[in-house]
């Protein structure tokens, strides 16, 4: 749910990895900071907390100092799943 508390994103990015990317966490956290930068996307899907970077460019703190939860728009994407628009197939370990 959007209203959850903030956990850190350190945390995320290794549960990512951990359940569905087991690919290194730079493209996860990457990911996760461009979706809570109101500069980079019109409609956040991550409400994050802490340094996420700069129009600027100035970069984004380690992912240690910040911390993530879903936004309300995230939250009403993932509310129709149940639906089954789309058939999803098993990910690299068969979960």
């Amino acid at each position: 749910d959007w209203n959850k508390p903030y956990k850190k994103s350190a945390r995320v990015v290794g549960d990512v990895i951990g359940k569905y990317h087991p690919h290194g966490d730079t493209a996860v956290y990457d990911t996760i900071v461009r979706m809570a930068q109101p500069f980079s996307m019109r409609y956040l899907l991550v409400d994050g907390q802490g340094n996420f970077g700069s129009v600027d460019g100035d970069a984004p703190a380690a992912m240690r100092y910040t911390e993530v939860r879903m936004s309300k728009v995230a939250h009403a994407l993932l509310a129709d799943l149940d639906k089954e628009t789309v058939d999803f197939s098993p990910n690299y370990d068969e979960t």
